[in-house]
Protein backbone atom coordinates (compact mmCIF):
# COMPACT_ATOMS: atom_id res chain seq x y z
CA UNK A 1 0.00 0.00 0.00
CA UNK A 2 0.90 3.52 -0.55
CA UNK A 3 2.91 5.05 -3.85
CA UNK A 4 4.37 2.46 -6.00
CA UNK A 5 6.25 2.39 -9.00
CA UNK A 6 7.57 -0.49 -11.23
CA UNK A 7 9.64 -0.52 -14.40
CA UNK A 8 8.48 -2.35 -16.97
CA UNK A 9 11.37 -3.50 -19.89
CA UNK A 10 9.87 -1.32 -22.65
CA UNK A 11 10.85 2.02 -20.82
CA UNK A 12 6.74 2.03 -19.42
CA UNK A 13 6.82 3.46 -15.47
CA UNK A 14 4.33 2.32 -13.92
CA UNK A 15 3.45 4.17 -10.60
CA UNK A 16 0.55 2.82 -8.41
CA UNK A 17 -1.98 4.80 -5.84
CA UNK A 18 -2.81 2.60 -3.03
CA UNK A 19 -3.97 4.75 -0.04
CA UNK A 20 -7.55 3.01 1.36
CA UNK A 21 -10.16 3.04 1.79
CA UNK A 22 -10.64 5.94 -1.05
CA UNK A 23 -7.26 6.87 -1.80
CA UNK A 24 -7.92 10.25 0.28
CA UNK A 25 -4.32 11.05 0.04
CA UNK A 26 -2.45 12.57 3.08
CA UNK A 27 -0.08 15.36 3.06
CA UNK A 28 3.01 12.73 3.15
CA UNK A 29 1.51 10.39 0.04
CA UNK A 30 1.06 13.41 -2.09
CA UNK A 31 4.54 14.62 -1.64
CA UNK A 32 5.67 10.56 -2.38
CA UNK A 33 3.72 10.83 -5.25
CA UNK A 34 5.68 13.76 -6.56
CA UNK A 35 8.55 12.45 -5.64
CA UNK A 36 7.37 8.76 -7.82
CA UNK A 37 6.37 10.96 -10.56
CA UNK A 38 9.69 13.07 -10.67
CA UNK A 39 12.12 10.50 -10.19
CA UNK A 40 10.57 8.31 -13.23
CA UNK A 41 10.47 11.35 -15.71
CA UNK A 42 14.45 11.75 -14.81
CA UNK A 43 15.26 8.03 -15.36
CA UNK A 44 17.07 7.96 -18.58
CA UNK A 45 15.25 4.91 -19.37
CA UNK A 46 12.14 6.17 -18.96
CA UNK A 47 9.95 6.61 -22.38
CA UNK A 48 6.23 7.27 -21.05
CA UNK A 49 4.72 6.73 -17.17
CA UNK A 50 1.26 5.51 -16.39
CA UNK A 51 -0.10 6.39 -13.10
CA UNK A 52 -3.21 4.48 -11.90
CA UNK A 53 -4.80 3.31 -8.61
CA UNK A 54 -6.11 0.60 -6.83
CA UNK A 55 -9.07 0.63 -4.68
CA UNK A 56 -12.72 1.49 -5.60
CA UNK A 57 -11.33 4.99 -7.36
CA UNK A 58 -8.53 7.11 -8.97
CA UNK A 59 -8.21 9.48 -6.42
CA UNK A 60 -10.84 11.24 -3.22
CA UNK A 61 -8.54 13.92 -2.87
CA UNK A 62 -7.05 15.30 0.07
CA UNK A 63 -7.48 13.18 3.29
CA UNK A 64 -9.61 15.99 5.27
CA UNK A 65 -9.91 14.12 8.38
CA UNK A 66 -5.96 14.08 9.05
CA UNK A 67 -6.39 17.92 8.52
CA UNK A 68 -9.55 18.30 10.77
CA UNK A 69 -7.33 15.94 13.55
CA UNK A 70 -4.37 18.45 13.46
CA UNK A 71 -4.25 21.66 15.03
CA UNK A 72 -2.95 25.05 13.81
CA UNK A 73 -2.90 25.38 9.88
CA UNK A 74 -0.16 22.97 9.17
CA UNK A 75 -2.09 20.07 7.65
CA UNK A 76 -3.89 22.46 5.33
CA UNK A 77 -0.95 23.94 4.43
CA UNK A 78 1.03 20.74 4.00
CA UNK A 79 -1.75 19.80 1.93
CA UNK A 80 -1.85 22.51 -0.84
CA UNK A 81 1.74 22.45 -0.69
CA UNK A 82 1.73 18.76 -1.00
CA UNK A 83 -1.27 19.11 -4.00
CA UNK A 84 0.77 21.64 -6.06
CA UNK A 85 4.06 19.95 -6.26
CA UNK A 86 2.11 16.24 -7.05
CA UNK A 87 0.05 18.70 -9.83
CA UNK A 88 3.46 20.09 -10.82
CA UNK A 89 5.58 16.53 -10.96
CA UNK A 90 2.69 15.22 -13.61
CA UNK A 91 2.76 18.73 -15.28
CA UNK A 92 6.26 18.62 -15.91
CA UNK A 93 7.38 15.08 -16.05
CA UNK A 94 10.29 14.53 -18.40
CA UNK A 95 8.04 11.97 -20.62
CA UNK A 96 4.42 11.75 -21.06
CA UNK A 97 2.07 11.12 -18.00
CA UNK A 98 -0.78 8.65 -18.77
CA UNK A 99 -3.25 8.37 -16.26
CA UNK A 100 -5.93 5.36 -16.10
CA UNK A 101 -8.65 6.26 -14.06
CA UNK A 102 -11.81 4.44 -12.38
CA UNK A 103 -14.44 4.58 -9.93
CA UNK A 104 -14.01 8.68 -8.77
CA UNK A 105 -11.74 11.15 -9.31
CA UNK A 106 -12.50 13.91 -7.63
CA UNK A 107 -10.45 16.91 -6.06
CA UNK A 108 -7.37 16.51 -5.93
CA UNK A 109 -7.74 13.65 -8.70
CA UNK A 110 -8.58 16.03 -11.41
CA UNK A 111 -6.05 18.18 -10.54
CA UNK A 112 -3.65 14.61 -11.42
CA UNK A 113 -5.81 13.63 -14.36
CA UNK A 114 -6.04 16.92 -15.21
CA UNK A 115 -2.15 18.06 -15.74
CA UNK A 116 -1.86 14.29 -17.51
CA UNK A 117 -0.80 14.35 -21.10
CA UNK A 118 -3.15 11.36 -21.57
CA UNK A 119 -6.13 10.25 -20.08
CA UNK A 120 -7.70 6.50 -20.51
CA UNK A 121 -10.74 5.78 -18.16
CA UNK A 122 -13.17 2.74 -17.47
CA UNK A 123 -16.28 3.08 -18.11
CA UNK A 124 -17.69 3.97 -14.51
CA UNK A 125 -15.05 6.37 -13.83
CA UNK A 126 -16.38 10.22 -12.91
CA UNK A 127 -15.00 13.14 -12.59
CA UNK A 128 -15.73 16.28 -10.07
CA UNK A 129 -14.32 19.00 -7.71
CA UNK A 130 -16.44 19.04 -4.71
CA UNK A 131 -14.45 21.94 -3.11
CA UNK A 132 -17.46 24.15 -2.45
CA UNK A 133 -19.27 21.71 -0.44
CA UNK A 134 -15.77 21.87 1.69
CA UNK A 135 -15.37 24.93 1.90
CA UNK A 136 -12.11 25.31 -0.77
CA UNK A 137 -11.20 26.24 -3.53
CA UNK A 138 -8.70 24.48 -6.79
CA UNK A 139 -8.22 22.42 -9.63
CA UNK A 140 -10.60 24.41 -11.79
CA UNK A 141 -7.15 25.05 -13.82
CA UNK A 142 -7.10 21.21 -14.48
CA UNK A 143 -10.31 20.57 -14.74
CA UNK A 144 -10.57 23.34 -17.29
CA UNK A 145 -8.18 21.02 -19.23
CA UNK A 146 -10.49 18.43 -19.69
CA UNK A 147 -14.28 20.17 -20.10
CA UNK A 148 -14.78 23.57 -21.80
CA UNK A 149 -14.72 26.69 -19.98
CA UNK A 150 -18.76 26.81 -19.30
CA UNK A 151 -19.51 23.33 -18.11
CA UNK A 152 -16.66 23.69 -16.11
CA UNK A 153 -17.35 26.88 -13.97
CA UNK A 154 -21.16 25.16 -13.62
CA UNK A 155 -19.28 22.17 -12.13
CA UNK A 156 -17.00 24.35 -9.97
CA UNK A 157 -21.06 26.19 -8.45
CA UNK A 158 -22.89 22.92 -8.67
CA UNK A 159 -20.23 20.33 -7.51
CA UNK A 160 -22.19 18.10 -10.29
CA UNK A 161 -19.70 15.36 -11.59
CA UNK A 162 -19.21 14.46 -15.46
CA UNK A 163 -18.30 10.79 -16.78
CA UNK A 164 -15.93 9.06 -18.21
CA UNK A 165 -18.12 8.91 -21.54
CA UNK A 166 -19.10 12.92 -21.51
CA UNK A 167 -15.46 13.15 -21.20
CA UNK A 168 -14.62 11.19 -24.06
CA UNK A 169 -16.90 13.14 -26.46
CA UNK A 170 -15.06 15.93 -25.63
CA UNK A 171 -11.87 14.43 -26.52
CA UNK A 172 -10.27 14.92 -23.08
CA UNK A 173 -10.35 11.62 -22.69
CA UNK A 174 -8.79 9.68 -25.34
CA UNK A 175 -10.39 5.62 -24.51
CA UNK A 176 -12.97 4.28 -22.24
CA UNK A 177 -12.93 0.41 -21.44
CA UNK A 178 -14.50 -1.76 -19.27
CA UNK A 179 -12.63 -1.35 -15.65
CA UNK A 180 -11.38 -5.17 -16.04
CA UNK A 181 -9.63 -4.12 -19.17
CA UNK A 182 -8.40 -0.57 -17.96
CA UNK A 183 -4.42 -0.92 -17.22
CA UNK A 184 -4.32 -3.27 -20.74
CA UNK A 185 -5.84 -0.39 -22.66
CA UNK A 186 -3.53 2.19 -20.84
CA UNK A 187 -0.27 0.36 -21.37
CA UNK A 188 -1.27 -0.09 -25.28
CA UNK A 189 -1.39 3.80 -25.17
CA UNK A 190 2.03 3.70 -23.39
CA UNK A 191 3.46 0.99 -26.01
CA UNK A 192 2.96 3.18 -28.61
CA UNK A 193 4.83 6.12 -27.18
CA UNK A 194 7.06 3.89 -26.16
CA UNK A 195 7.97 2.76 -29.43
CA UNK A 196 9.32 6.14 -30.89
CA UNK A 197 12.31 8.30 -30.33
CA UNK A 198 12.57 9.14 -26.79
CA UNK A 199 14.78 11.64 -27.53
CA UNK A 200 12.08 13.39 -29.71
CA UNK A 201 9.38 12.30 -27.47
CA UNK A 202 11.00 14.26 -24.67
CA UNK A 203 11.36 17.57 -26.87
CA UNK A 204 7.79 16.94 -27.80
CA UNK A 205 6.47 17.12 -24.40
CA UNK A 206 8.97 20.27 -23.50
CA UNK A 207 7.89 21.97 -26.54
CA UNK A 208 3.73 21.39 -25.49
CA UNK A 209 4.50 22.77 -22.72
CA UNK A 210 6.08 25.40 -23.73
CA UNK A 211 3.10 26.67 -25.72
CA UNK A 212 0.20 25.92 -22.98
CA UNK A 213 -1.54 29.46 -23.11
CA UNK A 214 -2.27 29.06 -19.35
CA UNK A 215 0.41 28.55 -16.44
CA UNK A 216 -1.07 25.56 -14.93
CA UNK A 217 1.16 25.84 -11.66
CA UNK A 218 0.89 29.82 -11.16
CA UNK A 219 -2.93 29.24 -12.05
CA UNK A 220 -3.20 26.78 -8.77
CA UNK A 221 -1.60 28.81 -6.63
CA UNK A 222 -3.68 31.60 -7.24
CA UNK A 223 -6.46 29.45 -6.78
CA UNK A 224 -5.12 28.09 -3.52
CA UNK A 225 -5.20 31.78 -2.05
CA UNK A 226 -8.91 31.62 -2.15
CA UNK A 227 -8.32 28.53 -0.01
CA UNK A 228 -6.64 29.94 2.71
CA UNK A 229 -8.59 32.82 2.91
CA UNK A 230 -11.47 30.77 3.29
CA UNK A 231 -10.27 28.97 6.28
CA UNK A 232 -9.37 32.43 7.77
CA UNK A 233 -12.85 33.51 7.55
CA UNK A 234 -13.82 30.30 9.48
CA UNK A 235 -15.74 28.85 6.17
CA UNK A 236 -13.23 26.12 5.78
CA UNK A 237 -13.16 24.26 8.92
CA UNK A 238 -16.72 24.45 8.80
CA UNK A 239 -17.30 22.72 6.01
CA UNK A 240 -14.83 20.44 6.55
CA UNK A 241 -16.06 19.43 10.33
CA UNK A 242 -19.38 18.65 8.64
CA UNK A 243 -18.11 16.15 6.43
CA UNK A 244 -16.00 14.47 8.82
CA UNK A 245 -19.40 14.42 10.95
CA UNK A 246 -21.28 12.96 8.51
CA UNK A 247 -19.07 10.16 7.19
CA UNK A 248 -18.92 9.30 10.87
CA UNK A 249 -22.63 9.10 11.04
CA UNK A 250 -22.45 6.88 8.21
Amino acid sequence: MGISTRKHGDGVREIVVDVPPVNALPVQAWFELAEAVREAGSDAGSRVVVLRAEGRGFNAGVDIKEMQAASGFEALVGANRGCHAAFAAVYGCEVPVIAAVHGFCLGGGVGLAGNADIVVAAEDAYFGLPEVERGALGAATHLARLVPQHLMRAMVYTCRNVTAAELHAFGSVLAVAPADRLRETAFKVAAQIAAKDPYVIRRAKESLNGIDPVDVNRSYRFEQGFTFELNLMGAGDRHRDAFVAERARG
